[in-house]
């Protein structure tokens, strides 16, 4: 009899964890529904476990939507393709619940369902639900409905497709925002299914009606639809009917659409064709640059190299350029900041002239702006600028501002440039690195930021590799050995980890002969943090040494920690020792 029963056990235990009262339980029951459906077998799952789904729909929230994912994968375990149908009433019910996640969730499984399953199930089963729920007494249903059109259409025969257009048309009137809401954000999937002549006909007659709605939060919806539906027209339609449209949501009353506009402009380009672009399309984008809202203009401004590579250069200098200008001294500093996230990417588009004349002075304004994300967000991009102007003109041009801002109070902007200094110095030269950059890297040792000092260590480490062990010993060697005589201790740890960094860099023998004398000099300092980092330097050179190096030097100042009074300098010593040990034991 306990074999019988043995199989009821595991959709027992889910019943009862899914009655239960504490949450997680239930939580974890419906998580391990996948579990529970390989136990029961295919036939057992479609015939009591995907039932009992179906009746459990008033629950939390939190199982509700953890249920609609599971429900989403669940092709398998019951039989494969031919049976998915019987995984579609729980997840119609999910659709009609009130929270907007559960049901956004219920929709995305559905759809992964539907795309899986065979025509003539799609016909039974999946485009009655879809009718279902468009024709829903609760708004909620309707809302969900919208999402699954564009996999019903395809596979309906020819008279339910005029139902489905037809129905859809009415979720774009319904009398509920958030129905034709969620109608104007999936017009371009469905869009995407309609043939071309109902698409001209239906569906851009639904998309003006939605265009036209007296609800802002559909009208910016709708903007969306505009790229989406530009892509699937022939560009002498897509001028006749989408073209009119963007160019009057770019004057829209409510700043939310047009800044969607300034979003999705620069897509439309490339729909509509050069003539109309250059015609409607840049006074537009114009427009947008001068919008009396600061959003509107960030969006505009964060689009501008995107706009500009679509255009010819000389559109682009004649137009584009002087909002540009303006923008760079615009009020908000959000603006500005958008702005010079991008600008530098003009230049390649721009030509060298252009970017000579017109953009280094905006450029030079950028770096000398008081907010510093604008400051990072130009010295972030430098490399772009110098790949059109070369390195001359740009380290006469930029460099001085660079220096300025290498000791900017900001730290976050001195930690941009530290970042920045090796790539500089490979694009200057060894000779013009020295005369003005080379003093910098050694100052940044000493910033009172954590964040700099370290960028500082790593930063000479990578100029080393750049120029060579020659020109690190001549250049960068004393000056931060003589650092170690630092009368403050987290200087003098900033010295033991450049050292560390610079190590195997430099070689065997500049590491006997300059660097490890300092280190052991420091494991006598009088505080305890210089002392477990002595041990951890020494840790990471001792493979760079010839093995009488370890023996004579290192082993025995390690020794000699370990007997420390501090228990952590004891501990790094002890660390650093094993490993000495078991490279030599395995070698």
């Amino acid at each position: 009899m306990a074999m019988v029963d043995e199989p009821l056990y595991p959709i027992a235990v889910l019943i009862d964890e899914l009655k239960n009262d504490d949450i997680q339980l239930r939580l974890n029951s419906i998580r391990k529904l996948s579990t529970i459906a390989r136990a029961l077998g295919e036939e057992r799952t479609r015939r009591e476990l995907i039932p009992f789904l179906g009746e459990n729909n008033d629950d939390d929230d939190e199982v509700l939507l953890v249920m609609a994912e599971e429900l989403g994968v669940f092709v398998p375990f019951v039989g494969g393709v031919e049976h998915a149908h019987v995984l579609l009433p729980p997840l119609e019910t999910l659709c009609s619940v009130e929270e907007t996640c559960v049901r956004d969730k219920a929709v995305e499984s559905l759809c992964r369902i539907g795309s899986q399953m065979r025509e003539s199930d799609l016909v039974d089963y999946f485009i009655p639900l879809v009718t279902r729920l468009a024709t829903g007494e609760w708004f909620t249903a309707r809302v969900s409905s919208c999402g699954l059109f564009h996999i019903a259409y395809p596979s309906a025969p020819e008279m339910i497709k005029t139902e489905l257009r037809s129905l859809y048309s009415l979720l774009c009137q319904d009398d509920m925002p958030m129905v034709r809401r969620s109608a104007a954000s999936n017009l371009g999937k469905f869009a995407a299914t309609v043939e071309y002549a109902y698409l001209k006909a239906d569906t851009m007659s639904i998309f003006e009606d939605l265009t036209k709605d007296d609800q802002d939060s559909v009208r910016l919806l709708a903007v969306e639809g505009c790229a989406a539906l530009g892509k699937l027209l022939e560009p002498q339609d897509c001028v006749t009917h989408i073209l009119p449209v963007i160019v009057n949501f770019s004057q829209d009353k409510s700043w939310r659409v047009r800044y969607m506009v300034a979003n999705q402009l620069y897509e439309l380009c490339e729909a509509v064709g050069p003539e109309p672009t250059r015609t409607e399309l840049v006074p537009a984008y114009v427009r947008l640059l001068r919008d009396n809202e600061a959003e509107v203009r960030i969006a505009a401004a964060g689009k501008v190299t995107k706009f500009c590579r679509i255009l010819n250069p000389d559109l682009a200098i004649q137009h584009i350029l002087p909002c540009v200008k303006e923008l760079s001294t615009d009020s908000s500093q959000h603006v500005r900041s958008a702005l010079a996230s991008v600008i530098m990417g003009m230049a390649p588009v721009l030509g060298k002239d252009a970017t000579i004349e017109q953009l280094l002075p905006i450029f030079l304004s950028l770096l000398k702006d008081e907010f510093p994300d604008v400051r990072l967000n130009i010295i972030s991009k430098l490399d772009q600028v110098n790949q059109v102007i070369g390195i001359n003109l740009l380290s006469q041009s930029l460099l001085p501002a660079i220096v300025e801002l290498a000791e900017d109070r900001h730290w976050r902007v001195r930690l941009a440039i530290i970042e920045y200094i090796p790539l500089l110095a490979s694009q200057l030269g060894v000779g013009f690195f020295d005369d003005k950059l080379g003093a910098l890297c050694m100052q940044w040792l000493q910033d009172k930021v954590h964040s700099i000092r370290e960028a500082a260590a790593n930063n000479l480490k990578r100029l080393a590799e750049e120029f060579g062990p020659d020109w690190a010993m001549q250049h960068i060697i004393p000056q931060v050995l003589e650092m170690i005589n630092n009368p403050h201790y987290l200087y003098r740890m900033t010295v033991l980890q450049t050292i560390s960094l610079l190590a195997p860099v430099m070689g065997s023998e500049i590491t006997c002969s300059k660097l490890l004398p300092v280190v052991i000099a420091a494991s006598k300092d009088r505080v305890p943090n210089i002392k477990f980092n002595v041990a951890k330097v020494l840790e990471s050179i001792f493979p760079i040494v010839d093995q009488s190096v370890v023996e004579k030097t290192i082993r025995p100042s390690l020794v000699e920690l370990s007997e420390d009074p501090d228990v952590d300098v004891r501990f790094f010593s002890n660390q650093a020792l094993q490993a000495i040990d078991h490279v030599m034991m395995s070698s």
